[in-house]
């Protein structure tokens, strides 16, 4: 799977814009606020419908413009072209395939896999459960559309028991049978999406440990652990459903008392544990780097694995927050069956022995020239 072609209108610094890339390496060579990044963005936008850097899809539409228009086409199976196209409106987007729109973005989302790798990524490992949260639902969510219309339904119902919850505060004597029945309701759409997450997971290690063990030489040993209010051993949905069922039945009280849902996997985390201590609390900032690196990389290996190609690698000013080690890790990762696209403002941060023959490609206030290497 490759990028052949992308195609920009308004999107950000770049009023109009059609480029070729090689199905292998391409660097985007620039100073700071050029547009390189928006370059990777616009490619995130177009497989995941959402941007990495902001949650505000208007915010991608050049200043004056009433739209923006991403399009790509994409290469499967070195043979079969897919034409992707993304128009992002104030009133919202159209996605369409093939030049077939679709009426629901999960048919979309799936079509074209990246893996976007930036310093910002330490978060993941060093800041907040959201995060981590998020980091499941958009890594999943490409490589599961059942995933993605379960945690849809689950956050239907969740917004519903909230508005309730809020509603019975006001009560003297509340009516907890509907109440009863959005949390059985609930229980059901949080055992389905816990059970997901423990089974994605439980294949990201797989892979995680692995690599995390060749960074460190073998001296550790990285593991998942899924944070929850239930027992998350006992891994059937049954089970979990009727944990989550018995935990809103003993705190019906105090989720009255707060208005809103305290349980669930909306309020969920994972702990990265090296050596079995937590890396977030204990691990030093190399550790953590190590961290983030192996998760990036686990990731491309379980997408290749579910859907049978390698994904696209977005790696953004990543090269020069990585030490040589780990940077040599990362870049002899990279085979030639995976295209990858490197933003770096010095070419003296990539080690052109490790990288060789890429697509060197300037960027210059929204400006984009081929250069020789």
């Amino acid at each position: 799977m490759y990028i052949k072609e992308l195609r920009l209108r308004s999107y950000r610094n770049y009023e109009s814009l059609k480029i070729d890339f090689s199905p292998n390496i391409n660097i985007f060579l620039g100073r700071n606020a050029q547009g390189k990044t928006n370059l990777l963005e616009a490619m995130y936008f177009l497989a995941l419908t959402r941007s990495h850097r902001t949650s505000s899809d208007k915010d991608l539409i050049m200043w004056g413009s009433d739209f923006a228009r991403i399009s790509g086409t994409i290469i499967k199976d070195n043979s079969s072209n897919l034409q992707m196209d993304l128009v992002i409106s104030k009133s919202g987007k159209k996605a369409r395939l093939n030049n077939l729109e679709q009426r629901k973005l999960s048919t979309y989302i799936g079509n074209l896999n990246v893996v976007l790798f930036s310093p910002e990524d330490l978060s993941i490992v060093k800041g907040n459960p959201g995060i981590r949260r998020k980091f499941i639902d958009m890594e999943f969510g490409q490589i599961s559309a059942q995933y993605l219309k379960t945690v849809s339904q689950f956050r239907r119902v969740l917004k519903q028991r909230n508005v309730y919850l809020k509603k019975l505060q006001h009560q003297k004597k509340p009516d907890l049978m509907y109440l009863d029945v959005l949390s059985d309701q609930l229980s059901g759409y949080c055992a389905e999406v816990v059970k997901m997450r423990l089974d994605f997971l439980t294949r990201l290690q797989t892979f995680m440990s692995k690599i995390h063990a060749d960074i460190t030489d073998q001296q550790e040993k990285l593991e998942l652990h899924y944070s929850s209010v239930i027992d998350v051993n006992e891994k059937s949905v049954e089970n979990i459903y009727n944990n989550y069922k018995n935990v809103f039945k003993e705190s019906v009280k105090k989720e009255i008392q707060r208005g809103v849902t305290l349980y669930g996997p909306h309020r969920d985390d994972i702990k990265f544990m090296i050596n079995g201590k937590d890396a977030q609390d204990f691990g030093s900032q190399g550790q953590q780097r190590s961290v983030a690196l192996s998760l990036k990389l686990a990731e491309v290996e379980l997408i290749k694995e579910e859907v049978g190609d390698y994904p696209i690698l977005l790696l953004d000013d990543v090269l020069s927050e990585l030490d040589r080690k780990r940077q040599t890790h990362l870049l002899t990762s990279i085979s030639d069956r995976i295209q990858t696209f490197i933003t770096t403002t010095s070419l003296e941060d990539v080690d052109q022995t490790l990288v060789r023959n890429p697509n060197i490609l300037n960027i210059s206030n929204g400006v984009v020239q081929q250069e020789e290497i």
